[in-house]
């Protein structure tokens, strides 16, 4: 197709396929839009085709090998147990094809129409598709911005063959004798714990004085002792300086306190954040506002300076959450269609799949109280629940944080097994203005894990009943 030959007239264009654009496009088309939506890779975006659901069917397989490996406190003894990688790469691909084909479907269902390739805006209601040698023009109506992030590249730290990102270690045809994580955040902890549990020798370099920084020390440090326990070696405070890559391994030199270090392994994983991706979309030729790291800035609708144009998920200020680009797609949709839509982050939860894992959602102690809180906490441990006991999952505990003189439930966070679930309940206590009493009243069933948001809840009030109040 000769460029410029004909422009094709579309109302809603919805650029980026991931969790963030493809529920923007389904919302809009409910709500009566004519929507397409294009992507220059896979439908489903990096959440499904190479982050959130890959990593987690491979933390999934990691914790069933160790829970094989070590059921024997229970009387359960295993022999010749071991790994067939490809076979676990290519279940991890079953799921990842059955959820993309899922979303797929999904969108031609809402009559959403599916375009594949680039996007660069020729003016503030024109876009050119390029796919390949081919390129076409779409004149739209209104628009939405869901490009999504990338890691960050490091100069002295180069992608390729050793020195890997998220998608390279994903995609891995064998377990690596050695690692080194550079990057002690949510995804270079996830990760690195999993191919630790699948027998990698693992070493995390991270430059704050602990892992996880985002969340209060005393839920990360049991995700260190977790790590320590099974011979990870943590460095905090280490800043990496530069790699030495040969045919088999990468030896990276870093500093603690001043003083050089050197460590040495088959691969290495850096994970030291994601950058935007609004450097190739032409945006400076619609004047579109951004701040200095390359976010688009938005107000509470999603709507950007160019009034008619959309941005949600990673290419705006926040966390890169799959979940908030869900919620601001559902947003930025409502806003087009004239709802009266803003976005309200007060419980937005915050998930990190370690072993144990960590959840959080609304404010913590720490927030709450610079807040000007006068704050209430039930603290409640695994060790005192009898179905964590039952699983064998005893470390870890849940806290709930709540306004003293109005009793209001302001937020909460669960280190421990099924954290992710358990904060669940929370998240719908903040959004529906629950109090702990609410909690406290409400019977949840027994035995179960989410028995302990009860009795935190309970201790929180002073009304605590399988630990002393204090």
């Amino acid at each position: 197709m000769v460029v410029g030959e004909f422009t094709t007239d579309i109302d809603v264009l919805v650029i980026g396929a991931g969790p963030g654009g493809y529920v923007a496009a389904i919302r809009a088309a409910q709500l009566g839009r004519k929507v397409t939506i294009v992507d220059r890779a896979e439908v489903g975006g990096v959440c499904l085709n190479r982050g959130c659901i890959p990593s987690k069917a491979l933390i999934s397989a990691a914790h069933h090998l160790e829970a094989v490996q070590h059921g024997d406190t229970m009387g359960i003894k295993a022999e010749g147990v071991s790994v067939d990688f490809a076979k676990v790469q290519e279940w991890k691909g079953g799921i990842v094809k059955k959820l993309t084909g899922g979303v797929g479907g999904l969108l031609k269902g809402n009559k959403v129409e599916i375009l594949s390739g680039e996007v660069l805006f020729m003016s503030p209601n024109e876009v050119r598709v390029v796919s390949g040698y081919d390129s076409a023009r779409y004149r739209f109506v209104d628009c939405i911005i869901a490009t999504g992030s990338r890691p960050i590249e490091l100069k002295t730290f180069p992608f390729g063959d050793r020195i890997l990102d998220s998608t390279g270690a994903l995609s891995l045809g064998h377990v690596p004798e050695s690692l080194i994580v550079i990057g002690g955040g949510y995804i270079g902890i996830e990760l690195g714990q999993t191919f630790s549990k699948f027998g990698s020798k693992l070493t995390i370099l991270e430059g704050s004085d602990a892992i996880l920084p985002g969340f209060e020390k005393e839920f990360s440090s049991l995700v260190a002792k977790k790590l320590q326990k099974a011979g990870v070696v943590i460095e905090t405070g280490a800043m990496a300086k530069s790699a030495q890559t040969s045919e088999k391994s990468v030896t990276v030199t870093y500093t603690v306190n001043g003083e050089e270090r050197q460590a040495t392994a088959e691969y290495v994983l850096v994970t030291v954040g994601r950058r935007p991706n609004t450097d190739e979309l032409g945006l400076e030729i619609v004047d579109m506002k951004l701040t200095e790291r390359g976010y688009i800035e938005v107000d509470e609708k999603g709507q950007t300076s160019v009034p008619h144009i959309y941005a949600i998920g990673d290419i705006v200020a926040g966390p890169a959450l799959a979940h908030k680009a869900s919620y601001e797609g559902k947003v930025a949709a409502e806003a087009i269609a004239g709802h009266p839509s803003v976005v309200d982050y007060k419980a937005m939860p915050a998930v990190v799949f370690s072993d144990p894992e960590i959840a959080g959602v609304g404010l913590s102690e720490t927030e709450a109280k610079k807040e000007g809180y006068e704050v209430a906490i039930g603290k409640f441990p695994y060790a005192a629940n009898g179905r964590a006991l039952s699983l064998g999952s005893a470390e870890g505990f849940v806290k709930v944080v709540g306004d003293k003189k109005t009793g209001l439930v302001l937020g909460a966070q669960v280190v421990g097994p099924e954290a992710s679930n358990l904060i669940a309940e929370i998240g719908l206590a903040i959004e529906m203005g629950a109090t702990l009493e609410d909690i406290a009243l409400t019977i949840h069933a027994h035995p179960t894990l989410a028995e302990m948001v009860m009795e935190a809840a309970e201790g929180a009030l002073g009304q605590a009943i399988h630990q002393i109040n204090k």
